[in-house]
């Protein structure tokens, strides 16, 4: 064959296919769609960080709030403490401090808040199961139900707040659930973002809320975070 037969009609050379790192290739095409993606997916992520701290920094204790009872997720003592004043003013009938580790006796919980001895052995329950977030809501669930309660106050700190309600009413979407945040320090008032310790604990929880997200828009089961009877036994023996 001739190169006369070889050439186009049209007198044009023979158009080349794009190479594999060409700017029409397939390679350098879903490189620049990955890099996209990849962008939007970390504005995202910082969008919803800067969404999550001013929730968190914004929470509030309610004035003169009441409900049936008061729950209190464990963590420190200070939540302890705030969940027993609450129970002391009447602002709910009785008080389940849920997640106390296996060995901790009432008696000790006690001495460390400095509660009532009364005030402890009449209304104060002490939930021993859950080992996480998830369990505590199992168990608050669980103890809801058995006493016929409609509304509880939530205490915890502020940035663990959004993911033990999310939790909360997961476990439990016919009770209200009102917050009443622990607030270690004013982080309205400060410039929080300057300080290492607390980044590191806003990140960490956030990082905490975009996993739980995660997994219910996948629909993961989240298991119930009790610890099984064998094992709670074997603690309370040691």
């Amino acid at each position: 064959m001739t190169t006369a037969q070889m050439t186009p009609d049209n007198g044009a050379p023979p158009r080349k296919r794009p190479g594999l790192f060409s700017r029409r290739g397939w390679l350098r095409w879903t490189a620049r769609r990955i890099i996209m993606a990849s962008i939007v997916f970390v504005a995202m992520l910082f969008g919803g960080f800067l969404w999550f701290a001013d929730s968190v920094t914004s929470l509030k204790a309610p004035d003169g709030v009441k409900a049936d009872a008061i729950v209190v997720l464990t963590g420190g003592y200070l939540r302890i403490e705030q969940a027993l004043g609450l129970l002391r003013d009447g602002s709910g009938q009785r008080l389940l401090i849920s997640g106390a580790h296996p060995s901790t006796t009432p008696n000790q919980i006690r001495k460390a808040t400095q509660a009532s001895s009364d005030l402890f052995a009449c209304c104060v329950d002490i939930g021993y199961d859950a080992i996480d977030t998830i369990g505590n809501a199992s168990e608050i669930s669980r103890w809801i139900h058995d006493h016929g309660y409609k509304s509880v106050l939530v205490v915890t700190n502020n940035y663990h707040m959004p993911r033990s309600l999310h939790e909360l009413r997961r476990s439990d979407p016919n009770t209200e659930f009102i917050p009443y945040p622990v607030i270690n320090s004013d982080l309205t008032r400060k410039a929080w973002f300057t300080e290492p310790d607390v980044v590191r604990t806003m990140l960490s929880e956030y990082g905490k809320v975009v996993l739980t997200t995660i997994r219910d828009w996948l629909g993961i089961e989240r298991g119930t975070g009790l610890r099984t009877e064998e094992s709670a036994a074997a603690k309370h023996k040691s």
